[in-house]
């Protein structure tokens, strides 16, 4: 006889001529030498180990299947472990089977056929290292929405966050959306306006995505937005003429918005601001633009150098009546025209013989003759 001993944390797998007979519980066995015996010695600590056998083969055994946790996972599925409440491991497709006798052994079923996650699982088990690389992690900003497409099927739209998705045979791409406003610029568009006038147009239009689902459906969203945004242009100014355009900028942004907006719902977006930013004129359009711009200021100024003359003409009239009216104020008259003259003569000698403005005016247009010699 052979004695064998098993301990608490062990069970024993006997083999009879290499056939598996039953499993040893804790204790000691005496087995007969004669009969090819043998044990294989299994820690219950470690997963159940079939001794490079078929899993099946032990199965059979009521006995020992009572103390084992058997698992069977699919093609599709992987299994995430935990042992006593701890994450312990992730399993792929194959047979399990782990000792029940000292551990509590639980498991997690995921059904990898579907991408999106079970909210019940808590955020701990998905985020932990030896689940993370079955998963694949997309983040939605704050400023943008995402559109979630299972094999390029469109499922719903992500409000911002951060999603998880098992890897599996179904292929999951979300496509960010940028909800901030954003610009179309429209640069060097030539119309033609009434009065057939060719020149080339700067426009800017503002707007923001409201509708996602509704901007994928479109192909070539920007480009569409700015053919639409043309034919307006062209409709608009095309039965303008250039004065009417230069002078009602705004108002031409305005038409353009409001025209804009009656095709919200179709882009899926909200329009907000449209605006002329430059008229680009050909050269001799500028040439006569400035020709008649030269020539208005010049009326304009002869108008006001007329509108002056004519105000100090009717001053010095009105001036001459009061003098005539009122001899006090023709003395002081006087009197401001000597302390003019006197600011600029040292000596002034009057002799008697006409009023003292008939003398001045005489010393004056002597004084103006003398330097008029002088200088010849």
């Amino acid at each position: 006889m052979f004695k064998v001993m098993i301990q608490n944390d062990e069970r024993g797998l006997l083999f009879k001529d290499g056939n598996y007979e039953k499993c040893l519980q804790p204790g000691k066995y005496y087995l007969n030498p004669f009969v090819k015996y043998s044990v294989v010695k299994a820690d219950v600590n470690q997963p159940f180990d079939p001794a490079d056998k078929n899993i099946n083969i032990f199965l059979e055994d009521t006995e020992l299947r009572k103390e084992l946790t058997v698992l069977d996972i699919q093609d599709y599925e992987i299994a995430i472990h935990f042992e006593d409440g701890k994450l312990a491991n992730v399993l792929i497709s194959g047979k399990y089977a782990f000792w029940n006798v000292l551990k509590k052994h639980e498991f997690i079923i995921v059904d990898r056929r579907n991408p999106e996650i079970d909210p019940k699982i808590d955020v701990s088990v998905y985020n932990h290292p030896k689940v993370a690389p079955y998963a694949t992690y997309h983040d939605v900003r704050s400023y943008e929405q995402g559109i979630l497409y299972y094999d390029n099927v469109v499922q719903k739209v992500l409000d911002p966050g951060s999603y998880i998705f098992w890897k599996s045979p179904v292929q999951v791409t979300v496509q960010n959306m940028d909800l901030r406003q954003q610009q179309i610029d429209m640069t060097g568009q030539e119309i033609m306006t009434e009065d057939k006038i060719s020149m080339r147009l700067n426009f800017v239009c503002h707007y923001k995505v409201t509708d996602p689902l509704r901007v994928v459906q479109i192909k070539s969203f920007e480009e569409q937005v700015y053919i639409v945004l043309q034919l307006i242009l062209r409709e608009l100014i095309g039965a303008m003429k250039l004065d009417d355009l230069l002078h009602k900028k705004q108002e031409v942004g305005n038409y353009v918005l409001q025209k804009l907006k009656e095709k919200n719902s179709d882009f899926g977006v909200a329009f907000i601001y449209a605006g002329v930013k430059d008229v680009i004129l050909p050269g001799d359009i500028k040439e006569i633009l400035n020709t008649v711009l030269i020539a208005e200021k010049r009326a304009q100024a002869n108008v006001i150098t007329r509108r002056e003359e004519t105000a100090s003409t009717r001053s010095l009239l009105n001036t001459a009546k009061l003098m005539e009216e009122n001899q006090t104020l023709y003395r002081l008259k006087e009197l401001e025209f000597l302390e003019k003259i006197c600011e600029k003569i040292g000596n002034i000698s009057l002799t008697a013989g006409g009023s003292l403005l008939e003398q001045l005016n005489t010393l004056l247009a002597r004084g103006q003759n003398d330097d008029n010699d002088k200088m010849k």
